[in-house]
């Protein structure tokens, strides 16, 4: 049962009486109950065992105060099912052996049943909706950061592989972005039927691509995602890093709400996205590491800017790193609550 709304609210671009927050990777290494599990499971086993998953997913909501809780899992755990093998290194991400590479390596990737090959985390996602008193957003990686892993083979900094199949065999590309789009549809639709409240698209080494080729070779794709998704009717959120040059683009998905990376100050974001879209966003990770009146500052003048339209939510502009210290996120959690209630 919810009882409260206020993220939905905002997503939606109606009145709220305080401006939510929740935190991007805010489950996960910076605090001790989660390491403590990590010592017993792999972060692939705890998404695949509804009870812990359930467990690491609720514990920030009732240790920060935030206003959503996000499914904890993996943006690679739906590639897996794919039929593509992977391996999560430590300090390092997904490590695949086989890359895709080819048309033939593409034609053996199939669009999943999250029915059958994904249940543990529709299971999950009905565990919490029965206990969680503020909304559960779903996720999947959108096509092109998954491509990106799967191509590549692992991390990369310059996406050479990536950018390779994309301009130079582009059919494949398309194949690959489009197996890719119609998992990410059937897989978001399953989390919204078990339950999710709200889907967030994480698009993270998308603000590598120059416009133009964002344009050209990702943006069909998101569109038609965002599309097949408008019918359930829950809100939609799109995200990338340093994808600043890309807002304008990103309005023009269908998605309902943009996050916002900390390189774009949250006026030139709305300015580019325009005022019918809801932002996010969107500190800085590491000033979580600085003074508190400086947090405090910084946390002021987001939310001055957000404030100045409907559709507000505060977040990081990236995820929560490990080391930051759980008192820092209470701490601001409160802030946001109690500047954001004094300025209506």
């Amino acid at each position: 049962m919810i009882s409260s709304d206020l993220f939905l609210q905002a997503c939606r671009r109606e009145p709220v009486t305080q401006v939510p927050v929740w935190y991007m990777r805010q489950a996960g290494r910076y605090q001790p109950e989660y390491r403590k599990i990590r010592e017993k499971y792999s972060l692939v086993e705890i998404c695949q065992i509804p009870e812990l998953c359930s467990q690491v997913t609720k514990l920030p909501v009732t240790q920060l105060g935030v206003d959503a809780a996000i499914l904890f899992s993996d943006i690679m755990i739906p590639v897996g099912a794919m039929g593509l093998d992977f391996e999560i290194k430590e300090g390092v991400g997904p490590i695949i052996d086989t890359p895709v590479r080819s048309a033939a390596d593409v034609e053996r990737l199939r669009v999943p049943d999250p029915e059958e090959s994904l249940s543990h985390v529709l299971e999950t996602i009905h565990m919490l909706r029965q206990d969680l008193t503020v909304p559960l957003i779903g996720f999947s990686g959108a096509p092109f950061t998954l491509a990106s892993y799967m191509v590549e083979g692992g991390p990369s900094r310059h996406y050479v592989r990536t950018k390779q199949l994309m301009a130079g065999n582009t059919p494949v590309w398309n194949s690959l972005m489009n197996k890719l789009a119609e998992m990410v549809i059937v897989y978001m639709k399953a989390q919204i039927k078990a339950g999710a409240q709200a889907i967030q698209l994480f698009d993270s080494w998308v603000g590598s691509l120059a416009p133009d080729d964002f344009q050209t070779y990702v943006l069909p794709t998101m569109k038609h995602i965002f599309n097949a998704l408008q019918e359930t009717g829950v809100p939609l959120i799109y995200f990338g890093v340093t994808s600043g040059e890309l807002l304008s683009m990103f309005a023009e998905t269908g998605a309902n709400v943009i996050g916002v990376d900390w390189r774009v100050p949250i006026r030139s974001a709305r300015h580019r996205v325009g005022q019918a879209k809801a932002l996010q966003g969107n500190l800085d990770p590491v000033m979580l590491f600085a003074p508190w009146p400086e947090i405090e500052r910084r946390a002021k003048s987001i939310l001055d800017a957000g404030l100045e339209e409907n559709g507000f939510i505060f977040n990081l502009g990236h995820g929560v790193l490990p080391e930051v210290e759980v008192a820092v996120l209470q701490r601001l959690t409160a802030f946001v609550h109690e500047y954001s209630s004094q300025k209506w």
